[in-house]
């Protein structure tokens, strides 16, 4: 289990954890800034410039899910980790991940008035004997407070929500004890299994009235998608595909499925690539569009766009797809692609 001690930079969540430790048997501490400075070590300084915090960085999220995962096996009670996230997107690529392994997360937030917050990063000395390189850190976290409310309202919609204003780390770690043990901050995120082999899965083109395909925002991982998962052993493909648009969007899609493109993703590690399948599902209606449902443990969002506008939304591999079985809709033929490209 994970315990993830979120909130503003000067919460009080590193003390916090050092006490929580005491109060959960076997349990250990993890620090993922350490990622970070290891990441800063290793990158070459062209990438660490083209990001503002070594959380843009998918190496980083990645490696956090990764040695948590690590660390778990190797001393079998749970982690305590202090690290802030407002993003919701990284918390559920994170999360996510380790749902992914089995991992269950009690997402736990400390919040603080701010009045307290700005009193406690003014004290702050980040760096003894440094006093210009703690200024710039004391500025670095005054920055992030707006972000902090701005993430307020998913935050306090998600986590189990500890008032740290007057109390005692100590105290706050006692709370979060007997809450955790309660069941307090489980996370309901889609626990989709890591694929240990080439896979087979099946997407669903859907379309509205103007010719706009249909796509979703996965909570468990980056980027939007097509409707669709991985075709289960024994299963017919199109199926699968009919299959996951009910669980996904609670559609129901009575006529056989189009096959547009199937194109081969090559292994490419951490990932083990496998034959992909897109359908056309044909035209959702206004009428079945307004009753769309999404399951929140597994999409956030949903939207109609147009191909441009896909382009901003899906990462490269997906868009190249999408983009040849526009292609292969208008020309009424199913194209076969290995890696993206027609081949044949």
């Amino acid at each position: 289990m994970i315990v993830w001690l979120n909130g503003a930079f000067g919460a009080g969540k590193t003390a916090t954890a050092r006490e929580l430790v005491d109060f959960m048997p076997g349990s250990t501490f993890y620090d993922p800034e350490l990622v970070g400075n290891g990441l800063r070590m290793m990158l070459p300084r062209k990438r660490l410039e083209q990001v503002s915090d070594y959380q843009d960085l998918p190496s980083w999220r990645r490696l956090v899910v990764d040695t948590g995962a690590a660390l778990i096996a190797e001393v079998g009670g749970p982690l305590v980790v202090a690290m802030t996230l407002l993003r919701q997107e990284y918390r559920d690529e994170i999360f996510g991940g380790f749902a992914a392994r089995r991992i269950p997360v009690r997402h736990v937030l400390l919040h603080t008035d701010e009045t307290i917050l700005r009193e406690r990063i003014a004290g702050r000395e980040a760096i003894p004997g440094d006093p210009d390189a703690s200024e710039s850190v004391r500025q670095w976290c005054l920055a992030h407070l707006a972000p902090y409310r701005a993430a307020l309202p998913w935050l306090t919609a998600d986590a189990h929500v500890v008032d740290t204003t007057g109390i005692t780390p100590r105290q706050t770690a006692q709370h979060i004890a007997d809450a955790v043990r309660e069941g307090a901050g489980s996370c309901d995120i889609v626990q989709t299994p890591e694929p240990t082999a080439e896979t087979l899965a099946a997407g669903v083109l859907l379309f509205d009235e103007e010719d706009r395909v249909l796509l979703v925002d996965p909570t468990y991982k980056p980027g939007w998608e097509f409707p669709g998962g991985v075709v289960e052993p024994g299963e017919p493909p199109m199926c699968a595909g009919v299959r996951e648009v009910t669980e996904e969007l609670g559609v129901r899609l009575d006529e056989p499925l189009r096959l547009l493109v199937a194109d081969w993703e090559r292994p490419q590690p951490p990932g083990y690539g496998g034959l992909r399948l897109l359908f056309d599902g044909g035209k959702l209606s206004s009428a079945a569009a307004r009753e769309v449902l999404l399951p929140g443990s597994e999409l956030r969002g949903w939207r109609f766009v147009t191909e441009s506008e896909a382009a901003a939304l899906l990462p490269p591999v997906r868009l190249s797809r999408l983009r040849w079985a526009l292609r292969a809709r208008e020309q009424g033929r199913p194209l076969y692609l290995e890696a993206g490209v027609p081949t044949g």
